[in-house]
């Protein structure tokens, strides 16, 4: 009986851990779609669409950041690449200058059958920050977004950052450009990082990350996942040895 017992609780702790960030749900706008962890969530800001934890310590911590635009001049992987592959300059919020440090340069690489250039970088937004940076062009849309996080916290989140990116699928119709408040820019405008809105998200973060709670234990997926996976093994150890005094 305890042998069953134990082993039993055994896989419940083994399927309860690796249920730990599988809960997503799909994101959907005009233009693009993809998957988001459930406890996030997205809101258009201006001509941005802005994706955060909707738990108030996390949203300090992480930000996903879309933006799109009729394909312009200025909108071609050369240009883009030019960008990625070079620090990027921008402006403090106590009125300093900023360089970014390359991270990786540009890549292209096909997500859902559609080519994208991938870079990161740090410092390219706010300082302390790495952003993740995707963009592609297919017919008359550019897209660009981006994904940040602070650097203290950039490993927590990088796997939903890149389940995310896996998921990410194009799917603006010829029409798209006939509504005007969907958050798509004129095809004269440039993307960068002195759009109103990424700067308002990215400074709140700034600003949050220093002063943001800290979550009990039991509240940090990372130290629950943790200890099921401790348990787990203590379980299976239980199991052996009785199975073998059997």
């Amino acid at each position: 009986m305890l042998k069953k017992f134990s082993l039993r609780l055994m896989f419940f702790s083994i399927a309860l851990l690796f249920s730990f960030g599988l809960s997503a749900k799909t994101f959907q706008n005009a233009y693009i779609s993809f998957e988001i962890l459930e406890s996030w969530e997205c809101n258009i800001e201006q001509s941005e669409w802005i994706c955060r934890s909707k738990d108030a310590n996390e949203s300090k911590e992480a930000v996903i950041i879309l933006t799109a635009k009729e394909k312009g001049p200025t909108d071609t992987f050369p240009l883009y690449q030019s960008h990625m592959d070079n620090p990027i300059q921008s402006s403090t919020s106590s009125g300093g200058s900023l360089s970014s440090r390359v991270v990786y340069k540009s890549a292209q690489v096909k997500y859902n059958n559609l080519l994208w250039l991938d870079g990161l970088h740090q410092d390219s937004e706010v300082r302390g920050f790495f952003t993740r940076y995707l963009a592609t062009v297919k017919d008359q849309i550019a897209i660009l977004v981006t994904f940040s996080a602070h650097k203290n916290f950039y490993a927590k989140h990088s796997k939903h950052f890149n389940d995310t990116i896996k998921s990410i699928r194009v799917i603006a119709t010829s029409d798209l450009f006939k509504n005007k408040d969907i958050g798509v820019n004129n095809p004269t405008e440039s993307f960068g990082n002195n759009n109103a809105a990424n700067n308002n998200a990215l400074l709140e973060m700034e600003s949050g990350t220093n002063s943001a709670g800290k979550k009990s234990i039991f509240d940090n997926e990372l130290f629950l996942g943790l200890g099921l996976l401790g348990l787990a093994a203590v379980l299976y150890f239980i199991f052996k040895v009785m199975k073998n005094r059997g």
